[in-house]
């Protein structure tokens, strides 16, 4: 009787345990009706003799009909499509959300992107064009405005509250498809991607296609956390990693465009890279930690606050600068003209400095040629020479040697090449070859020190080692 009941039991158990496991996923269904009248189609007009489109399988076309590849995907112009010589009739390109009832709409910089005319279609099916009220291509960003009144409202959470695993919903249209609904989890906060400087992008694996573009993405209370903007795919779909812009990054970004129809951001003026684990050893760091400075721009805010090349930048106004990719957003947070704490290690010791932010310059202003790269001696098997003129003028550089020769030595194991230019050592300035072979020499053996190289133009530092 006692194994008959055991087994009874055991029955019930692998009965009821998809029904457990149903009750405790979630319920999208009311959030759904409540979200979807906010949710709006945009589509755009070109007035071009010629347009380029793009395939439809993750490659886009070149002007001589070559394919480039890109791995990082904008979402909006992913359907099969040709060039036409003649005005193009309203494509569905992407999302939108609104954001107010009289008609102000949140949407992707690159869904409007050189559109001579913006309509959006809303759930009613009502078709209004769009005055474009600004754009910001830094964040991907930009805010409408449509003729209306009394318009569903979306409602606006806080991406600084999300957590990783939370679940997350997504609705758009993709490939034309108004309304449809995705969802899925949280993957990571904050994330960095390659050229995107000033966005710590959500990371989710909520399906994502072309057409999502600008799209809201909503938490469990129906509240909008971001907005849809980018895919990582190797064939054109999706592959389970997609990006949304913070909502608390696009809010502030919207409410600039709205006041004065640009965005201004704080800017710092230094080139960073990443804390590798010997140069952590080699700045006495005791883990890989930080944003090194690899240029200190000419009259910007770091220079006038005293950074110098060779700071490890660890935090930013009390916040932890873990990877380099962290800094950029924590900076263009800042308005212009406030001050700032930076906390730095520098020849070994930790310094705070007051730094008074300056103003984001343009694409064009920042243009200018980078810095320099370190090199050895007979120690790290290496030939060096003075450096030419022609070198120092174009690429701004004071002082250093260039590298003509490497054998093998610790300079081949650090990754130098012929044609380097060693600036500093051990965070010492490279002057002459002979302050140079005197820098050398007294490096010490079994312990990383930082060199600072240009590289075509680039700075960078690396970590060489004595053994």
């Amino acid at each position: 009787m006692r194994s008959i009941k055991i087994c009874l039991s055991v029955m019930l158990v692998v009965l009821l345990s998809p029904l457990v496991n149903a009750a405790a996923l979630p319920d999208f269904t009311r959030l759904v009706e409540k979200a979807s009248p906010g949710v709006v189609n945009i589509s755009t007009v070109q007035n071009r003799d010629e347009v380029e489109q793009a395939s439809p399988f993750g490659q886009f076309q070149g002007p001589n009909g070559e394919q480039i590849p890109e791995i990082f995907r904008h979402f909006f112009r992913e359907l099969p499509q040709f060039r036409e010589r003649r005005r193009e009739a309203p494509q569905s390109l992407g999302s939108g959300f609104i954001i107010s009832d009289d008609g102000y709409i949140l949407t992707n910089h690159h869904v409007i992107k050189d559109a001579d005319q913006v309509m959006v279609r809303l759930n009613d099916r009502r078709e209004l064009e769009a005055e474009v009220i600004g754009s910001d291509e830094r964040t991907d960003v930009a805010l409408l405005k449509i003729e209306a009144d009394d318009l569903p409202v979306l409602e606006l959470g806080r991406s600084a509250d999300l957590k990783v695993g939370e679940w997350v919903l997504a609705i758009g249209s993709p490939f034309g498809f108004d309304h449809s609904v995705t969802a899925g989890i949280v993957s990571a906060t904050e994330r960095a991607l390659a050229n995107e400087t000033y966005v710590p992008f959500i990371q989710t694996d909520v399906a994502i296609n072309p057409g999502n573009s600008g799209g809201p993405l909503f938490n469990l209370d129906g509240e909008v956390v971001g907005i849809n903007s980018q895919i990582y795919t190797r064939s054109g779909g999706f592959m389970g990693l997609s990006f949304a812009i913070p909502i608390d990054v696009a809010m502030n970004v919207a409410e600039q465009l709205k006041g004065r129809g640009f965005v201004e951001r704080g800017w710092l003026g230094v080139i960073i890279q990443e804390v590798n684990r010997d140069l952590a050893e080699s700045f006495g760091l005791p883990k890989p930690a930080g944003a090194l400075v690899a240029k200190v721009m000419a009259d910007s805010p770091a220079g006038a606050s005293g950074l110098r090349e060779g700071d490890v930048i660890l935090s930013f106004n009390g916040q932890d600068v873990e990877l380099s990719s962290d800094l950029p957003p924590l900076v263009g947070r800042i308005k212009p003209g406030e001050s700032a704490e930076v906390e730095i290690m520098r020849n070994g010791r930790r310094e705070t400095l007051d730094v008074t932010i300056g103003r984001l310059p343009d694409e064009d202003s920042l243009a200018e040629t980078h810095t320099q790269q370190p090199a050895d001696s007979n120690r790290l098997g290496l030939t060096v020479a003075p450096l030419p003129k022609e070198l120092s003028d174009k690429w701004n550089l004071r002082s250093g040697v260039i590298v003509e020769q490497v054998r093998e030595g610790a300079g081949a194991r650090a990754g130098l090449v012929r044609g380097d230019v060693i600036t500093m050592l051990n965070g010492q300035q490279v002057e002459t070859i002979e302050q140079f072979s005197r820098l050398v020499a007294d490096l010490p053996e079994g312990r990383s020190v930082p060199m600072r190289i240009v590289r075509r133009g680039s700075p960078l530092f690396i970590a060489l080692k004595l053994k």
